[in-house]
């Protein structure tokens, strides 16, 4: 069986359009692997792929739930080796691509089974992160120290799920992956690479990006959720807080703008840091190789 290529790295730097160049060239349909690209009714904020190229290559696993609904790693790890079986099935080769490092990691190193969602205890962790979240990482800290190192005390997200995990199961999260029992089928196969770059290369492809996706909608997004009153903090979308203030007056479009481009980049850095502590098979900085060259490149390996 031929490689599965899976694309990753930090937002903004073009994972997207250089799998679309790879998929037309190894007749190739694209799978997400991103926790919030999953979600409808957020795809400028998100950054999912434009309707143009949508129709340019097949995706999958891309704006597929509700704003309030959850999913935990093992329920898309199921999703996606069913698409992988089903694109071979139709003769076709499946790319992943990705920014949420959890989910590639869990391709390879599996997830805990007993790990579920509790939901009654997610909601009372959120509820003591807004009130003293300082307290709630020391808390992990005591319990996990291990994984207390690789996330930081503004990830919400990461920081509530490993405390719900302990909480839920009784074993630590670094524990959970050392126990885990339910791999990719297709561990085999994956060939990863990691697309990375400079800051100083980086930074501005971010910033205009925001600017494109705020021309785009983006302020219209955030106020159509607001009008529907939708719980959206399990999804950590970057700049629905920041646009929902310029919206309620409480700050300029240009500072709510400079908010998102800050938490932008901390968000890159930390995935950069993911990447870096864990193993692929090749990676590209993009200041350096064209897309072109890297499509070249890849169809060589398999």
């Amino acid at each position: 069986m031929k490689k599965i290529f899976s694309i990753f790295g930090p937002t903004g730097i073009g994972k997207s359009s250089l799998s679309i160049k790879l998929a037309k060239r190894i007749n190739g349909e694209i799978i997400g692997v991103d926790s919030r690209q999953i979600y409808d009714g957020i795809s400028i904020g998100t950054a999912q792929p434009s309707k143009k190229q949508l129709n340019e290559i097949p995706h999958h696993l891309i704006g597929f739930k509700k704003l309030n609904e959850t999913i935990s790693s093992g329920e898309y790890l199921d999703l996606i080796d069913l698409k992988i079986e089903d694109i071979i099935s139709r003769g076709k080769s499946p790319i992943l691509c990705g920014g949420t490092g959890l989910y590639f990691k869990s391709l390879i190193e599996g997830i805990f089974q007993g790990s579920h969602t509790n939901i009654k205890i997610r909601k009372k962790l959120e509820s003591d992160y807004d009130n003293d979240k300082i307290k709630l990482y020391n808390k992990l800290k005591k319990i996990d120290p291990e994984y207390s190192e690789k996330v930081h005390i503004n990830n919400k997200k990461r920081l509530i799920r490993a405390l719900e995990i302990f909480e839920t199961t009784g074993i630590p999260l670094s524990k959970n992956f050392n126990l885990s029992s339910k791999k990719s089928k297709y561990v085999e196969n994956y060939f990863f690479i990691y697309l990375n770059t400079d800051n100083s290369f980086l930074h501005p492809r971010i910033e205009e990006r925001l600017n494109q996706m705020i021309d785009q909608g983006m302020i219209e997004e955030v106020k159509s959720i607001m009008s529907k009153q939708i719980d959206i903090s399990h999804i950590d979308y970057i700049g629905f807080r920041e646009l929902k203030e310029y919206l309620e007056k409480k700050i300029s479009i240009e500072e709510s703008k400079e908010k998102i481009f800050i938490r932008t980049r901390q968000y890159a850095k930390r995935q950069n840091k993911w990447f870096n502590s864990n193993k692929y098979d090749l990676s590209f900085d993009i200041e350096k190789i064209t897309s072109n060259d890297i499509v070249d490149k890849l169809i060589q390996i398999n």
